[in-house]
């Protein structure tokens, strides 16, 4: 199985490309973000005629994910339990949920597409949402991991969070005065991965960045961020056979503001020796 992850910022507005990648580059399993579309305003038709199934969650022109599969797609959910919601004004927990997870099991292998939080500022209340939502996330890892220590289980997609030094090269970006940088936004990102969940690309990818401002050439600079990721279980870890940051897909006529994040999975094989130790 070839799974990628992709914030494609509009899908309306982005799908002739995002479909001739997915072609091109032979995916089986396209998780996206920031659809900014309702389900019956989602573009299937080019991924139909491409041979995808795809499934949509989306409430308004903003956030919004989305799974598209050349396999069937099961046991769609469209928040994880305990997920928090939020809007301006709105505190406590009966605030809306907005569209920002959306799960499904494909080929044996559970996928979450995800688009984090924000945060927006460090004394905005977005940001206290967006450590509460991380936390229900890592709480809702452990309980399925648990649950079902062998479970192929991939929570891939947009975190907003660069957990290290070198993964930011945004100069605008200070921690202390920003987030994605924070400390306890990197808490929270290690707390997943205490979950039982391992970042699989970064052993095979150790640098680049997935994300670039559209401001200040931030691009040409190279002045990026690595904040999109594959967080993989034990089970979906051994599996990893390959991976790659297609940073070439920031270029082109309207690209999008992230590139896809792309691993290959021997799920067959992956008791074989020769596979790459992702777990330590």
């Amino acid at each position: 199985m070839r799974l990628a992850t992709w914030n494609v910022n509009s899908i309306r507005a982005r799908v002739a490309r995002t479909v001739e990648f997915a072609v091109r580059e032979h995916i089986d399993v396209l998780a996206m973000q920031e659809i900014k579309c309702k389900p019956e305003q989602f573009p299937y038709g080019p991924f139909e005629d491409a041979g995808y199934h795809v499934v949509a969650h989306g409430l308004s022109q903003w956030n919004g994910v989305a799974i598209a599969s050349r396999e069937p797609i099961d046991d769609v959910e469209l928040s994880f339990p305990g997920m928090p919601g939020f809007a301006k004004g709105h505190e406590g927990p009966d605030a809306p949920l907005e569209a920002r997870a959306i799960g499904a099991t494909i080929g044996g292998v559970r996928v979450w597409s995800l688009y984090v939080p924000n945060g927006r500022s460090l004394d905005d209340p977005h940001y206290v949402y967006k450590l509460d939502w991380l936390s229900a996330l890592a709480e809702h890892t452990r309980s399925e991991l648990a649950a079902n220590p062998d479970l192929a289980l991939a929570l891939v997609g947009d975190f907003n969070i660069a957990p290290t030094d070198a993964d930011n090269g945004d100069p605008t970006v200070i921690e202390g005065a920003s987030t994605h940088v924070s400390a306890p936004e990197r808490a929270a990102f290690a707390d997943l991965e205490a979950a039982g969940l391992a970042d699989v690309v970064r052993p095979l990818v150790p640098t680049g960045f997935t994300y670039w401002d559209y401001k200040q050439l931030r691009f040409p600079r190279n002045e990026g961020m690595r904040i999109d990721f594959v967080l993989g279980s034990h089970a979906l870890a051994d599996a990893v056979t390959g991976a790659a940051i297609h940073r070439d897909e920031r270029k082109g006529e309207i690209p999008s503001d992230h590139v896809p994040v792309v691993v290959d999975l021997d799920l067959a094989g992956s008791d074989d020796d020769d596979v790459p130790m992702i777990f330590g």
